[in-house]
């Protein structure tokens, strides 16, 4: 198996010019090894009793979860596997007397430094990676003016990626930093610095499993995490949702969720805050359904039906009355959130929409991919009617994963499951069609209201989401105060 299931791009200037390298000692090798032994085995410990648990749950006769389709990639065993297939780092580290390689000279170290920097105008562009049994994020460099494109580092995963996204909050620091978040086939949600080469672990978890042996409860998820959305806005909140069923909003301020929102009958596949209601989050999910859920007042603001089960959602940044939703049998529908009914649906493909995704600028240009291998361009300017402007049968296999360049109108990048070429970045000015139809459109630059926000009635320790949780209150006028000792991976 070799596939791409994740994909997100980072802005220019976001990156730090000279990324942190880690260098370990052999005894702090020998330290994380030992560490990471002891949590593996705390791991096998519990897992029986939270087979045990969910078979429990699968086996109840009005089960809400499909088990109905086929699992073309084995994802249900993922984590099945046997224990020893994790990398025994320690037989592959090789250190001289001086904790050095000896392997690498002074000519390499002078390449390296120099593939290491990062200039104004690079973006990166994270990749979700995962081949036979090694789950990778790598960090790709893309440079529109060199016409370069090259791995700059990457981070050996704990589990099958599933979603990515980006963000600049850092609980322990008052600037912005360049982190992102990671969804995985596990329940927990972890959080790394995209700036730090080298690092073993993420900055921060969000979430945690339960373990009988320490007597920790679960806080967070149950099942894998399908999506993540940040809140721009309100920095310090994060979204996810999952095969459980529900959606949870987190405060990364103190880690820890704050709200639940679990009137969902399937599990929650997308996540989009509202560009400007930014205390309202549109989801979707496999029962079907569109829903507008405000956080404000935890509740569910509207919702709509769907031609099928929802893969993605995604607001019209250009004009926030209207939201874009693809699904599982092909049908793409656009939406007027000031109405009853989609204003049109059309079978854009026909297989899973798991691709959908906005220019960065260019009003109406809309992107589509599907499992069908097929990508689509299209033009809905007019908020009546798309238009299909252009199509390819790509070489990628079934697409999984697309993204908008946030720098660049044009380019996007996609990911699928063909195991010799399974990503690539599409750069649609080179097309004809597509250069004629958008080239004259006067490009839009959007700015995000950055007023800090904070969620009020936080409780200190991890809360057990199976409890009774604290509303999300959003307020303008609550300082910031708290800050947190942070603790980056050697």
């Amino acid at each position: 198996m070799s596939v791409i299931p994740c994909t997100a791009w980072v802005k220019k200037g976001v990156a730090s010019t000279n990324p942190e390298k880690v260098e370990l000692t052999p005894e702090e090798l020998e330290q994380i090894i030992k560490h990471t032994q002891s949590e593996l085995q705390d791991v096998e410990n519990d897992s029986n009793g939270e087979h045990d648990e969910v078979m429990a749950e699968k086996n109840q006769p009005e089960s809400k979860l499909d088990t109905s389709k086929t699992d073309e990639y084995n994802f249900d065993k993922y984590d099945d596997e046997s224990g020893t297939i994790y990398c025994n780092i320690g037989n592959i580290a090789t250190f001289g007397k001086d904790g050095k390689d000896p392997l690498i000279t002074e000519d390499d170290n002078d390449s390296e430094k120099e593939d290491d920097i990062i200039k104004s105008d690079d973006n990166f562009v994270l990749v979700g990676n995962v081949e036979e049994d090694a789950s990778i994020l790598e960090v790709f460099v893309y440079n529109e003016a060199e016409g370069s494109f090259y791995c700059h580092h990457d981070i050996l995963l704990p589990s099958f990626p599933l979603c990515i996204e980006w963000l600049n909050f850092d609980p322990s620091d008052s600037k912005p930093s360049n982190l992102c978040a990671i969804g995985y086939m596990t329940p927990v949600i972890e959080v790394w610095d995209l700036d730090v080469i080298d690092c073993l672990e993420p900055i921060y978890r969000l979430g945690r499993k339960p373990n009988k042996k320490k007597n920790k409860k679960r806080v967070g998820h149950k099942d894998a995490v399908l999506d993540i959305a940040w809140n721009e806005n309100y920095t310090h909140v994060l979204a996810s949702g999952s095969v459980d069923q529900t959606v949870l909003l987190w405060d990364l301020e103190h880690g820890t969720p704050v709200n639940k929102f679990d009137s969902f009958n399937e599990k929650v596949q997308s996540l989009k805050w509202h560009p400007t209601e930014t205390h309202k989050l549109l989801t979707g999910c496999a029962d079907k359904m569109v829903r507008l859920l405000d956080c404000k007042y935890a509740t569910i603001a509207q919702s709509w039906i769907a031609m099928g089960e929802v893969e993605r959602v995604l607001w019209n940044r250009f004009d926030s009355n209207y939201c874009i939703v693809s699904t599982a049998n092909g049908y793409l529908q656009y939406i007027d959130i000031r109405k009853e009914k989609p204003i049109w649906n059309i079978e854009a493909h026909t297989k899973e929409v798991t691709g959908l995704s906005l220019s960065s600028s260019c009003p109406g240009f809309l992107v589509t991919s599907a499992n069908d291998g097929i990508i689509k361009v299209w033009d809905i300017i007019n908020n009546t009617e798309p238009w299909l402007i252009w199509e390819l049968k790509s070489n990628l296999g079934a697409l999984l994963c697309l993204a908008s360049n946030p720098d660049s109108p044009f380019v996007f990048a996609a990911g699928g499951d063909n195991k010799a070429h399974n990503f690539k970045v599409f750069d649609f000015s080179e097309i004809s069609q597509v250069r004629e139809r958008f080239q004259d459109r006067k490009c839009v630059v959007l700015q995000n209201d950055t007023d800090d926000v904070r969620i009020q009635g936080k409780t200190e320790e991890m809360m057990d989401v199976t409890e009774n949780m604290d509303s999300l209150i959003l307020s303008a006028d609550t300082p910031n105060t708290k800050t947190k000792k942070k603790t980056k991976s050697k």
